[in-house]
């Protein structure tokens, strides 16, 4: 006979986890007041929101104050009753949400939309308690490997040459961070990746909590279609037939503008609203930017940089293990860093707590002579896995279209940031000048001449502050 779940026996689970909140623990990953009947939906809320922010339970007293629900704790529970509560809890929250499964795919039924409809439902079967031990290390090794190598969840960042370092891309699970100074083109590097993932037919959600939707997604049109952000109104019904054509050929992609200070249940939130409305689970999700993020389980004065960015990384990283998705943001690097042209871990603002948190920590360099050339410069910080610390890649910057892309082989160069890669370079040029015509050896002359004055520039103004 099947298990009828009244209000009784709702009250009765609430109460098992008010005498044990191990129970709770246990059960967290897969509880939701949305399973309960309206009697309780609020004191549910309440056992989730007031763990999260004070990571304990509230008390009985508490309960009956806000939720008017009076709740008796259970005496002696032994062993075979929490066993009791861990099964019976785990089939309820189930069947529940086999039930909302069920009657949020009516719509999509009627238009014939089944594959929507066939994630909600296993989705809702899949739903359980966690009875996952892990890796057992000795058990059929070549079977593990093997998993491993047909599908490790790695995602190609559509630059082939970081892919190369990367040994692939980044990985399902994974936090990568990219790391520049005020202007450098963080939220530029985060929107082309965006843009490289969803040629890729991967689903993206990107949170800006700095531009607004509106100006992100223009941005975005002058990279899809190659129209400069200043002529797009004067060419908008041919942007609006271009973007409707790349819609054919690739994934979702969403642009959700977030408030400074959100937290990753914000994210979390939103995410799991995305899931139900669009029917779509995000591979990829890019945060711009972490800096901008306040933690969760902690009150923390946005200026305790070291303590709020220690908390949030882990939190996202967290995040992106649960979701198994990719998950890039940005972060500023401190002041130490401007006048640098090789980056290292000392100059990530925040510090030691970003870095050790993160699985890639990426630099951009760049300045506006490179970006009139067209060209960037990103530096790899660290990996967890890949042998590629330290290494420095060049690639093309289109900056009408404000599109990042690879280097064609011809193009690749030493880009002078140094005065010794500036020697370099003039010695490189003066080599084969001969071969060139007279317009362009002038050419050539002229810009060499700017990189110099340049250099001097910056070392006088090194000069004069340390003064």
């Amino acid at each position: 006979m099947p298990t009828v779940y009244t209000d009784d026996l709702q009250k009765l689970f609430l109460e098992f986890m008010i005498t044990d909140p191990e129970l709770f623990v246990r059960a967290r990953n897969i509880i939701s007041p949305v399973y309960f009947s309206k009697k309780y939906f609020d004191t549910v809320s309440m056992f989730v929101e007031h763990s999260e922010k004070y990571q304990t339970l509230p008390t009985v007293d508490q309960i009956k104050a806000k939720c008017e629900v009076e709740l008796t704790p259970v005496p002696n529970i032994d062993e075979t009753q929490k066993q009791w509560f861990l099964d019976e809890f785990e089939t309820f929250c189930r069947h529940k949400a086999l039930e909302r499964a069920i009657i949020d795919s009516a719509d999509l039924l009627e238009k014939g939309d089944y594959g929507p409809v066939e994630e909600k439902i296993k989705d809702a079967v899949r739903i359980g308690l966690t009875k996952d031990l892990g890796t057992d290390y000795f058990e059929d090794p070549k079977k593990r490997l093997m998993a491993l190598k047909d599908n490790n969840g790695t995602v190609k960042t559509g630059w082939s040459m970081l892919d190369k370092k990367l040994y692939g891309g980044f990985n399902k699970g994974e936090l990568s961070i990219f790391a520049g100074s005020s202007g450098a083109g963080k939220s530029l590097f985060l929107q082309n990746l965006a843009l490289n993932w969803i040629s890729q037919k991967l689903n993206v959600l990107y949170f800006t909590f700095e531009l607004s939707e509106e100006l992100s997604a223009m941005r975005l049109d002058a990279m899809v279609t190659g129209t400069p952000t200043n002529e797009i109104f004067k060419k908008i019904d041919d942007v609006d037939l271009a973007v409707r054509l790349e819609k054919t050929k690739s994934g979702n992609f969403q642009v959700k503008y977030m408030a400074s200070g959100s937290t990753t249940n914000d994210l979390r939130a939103f995410v799991k609203e995305y899931a139900i409305q669009k029917g779509v689970k995000p591979d990829v999700v890019l945060v711009d930017y972490l800096d901008l993020m306040m933690p969760i389980s902690k009150r923390i004065s946005p200026t305790e940089l070291f303590i709020k960015d220690k908390f949030v990384s882990e939190e996202l990283r967290n995040f992106a293990v649960e979701q198994q998705l990719v998950l890039v943001t940005a972060s500023q690097l401190n002041r130490g860093a401007i006048e640098e042209v090789e980056y290292d871990q000392s100059h990530i603002a925040g510090g030691i707590s970003k870095i050790n948190t993160a699985d890639n920590l990426i630099g951009i360099f760049t300045s506006r002579a490179m970006r009139e050339r067209g060209r960037y410069q990103i530096q790899l910080i660290k990996t967890r896995s890949s042998g590629g610390v330290g290494s420095k890649i060049d690639l093309a910057f289109d900056i009408d279209r404000l599109r990042i892309t690879d280097l064609n082989e011809d193009d690749v160069e030493i880009i002078p940031t140094s005065s010794d890669a500036l020697v370099q370079s003039i010695k490189k040029r003066s080599s084969t000048v001969t071969d060139k015509s007279e317009a362009s050896v002038v050419a050539e002359k002229t810009e060499i001449t700017k990189g110099l004055r340049d250099l001097l520039k910056s070392q006088r103004q090194t000069f004069d502050n340390s003064q």
